[in-house]
């Protein structure tokens, strides 16, 4: 699965984006985010407040208990604001 990072997500982890296989019991967007907190120091910088980020799957928003299943891209942001 390619994960993709923005914004203060992607300055805490140091990179944009990265391809990973996920282990078999990784189902949902918030088990993947637990599997990355154990991958390193700067995941779990980025991923600490959880109620901040947002998430998309294939370019589709989704919420944490979205599953993996069928998506090829994961995209992890805070939210963002605009006018």
């Amino acid at each position: 699965m390619r994960i993709v990072y923005f914004a203060s997500v992607r300055e805490a982890i140091g990179f944009e984006g990265e391809e990973r296989d996920l282990p078999v019991d990784v189902n949902t967007v918030a088990e993947c985010l637990d599997w990355l907190k154990g991958q390193g120091a700067q995941y779990g910088a980025a991923f600490a407040n959880r109620s901040k980020l947002r998430f998309a799957l294939d370019q589709k928003m989704a919420k944490p208990d979205a599953l993996l299943t069928g998506a090829s891209e994961l995209a992890i942001f805070p939210p963002v604001t605009g006018g």
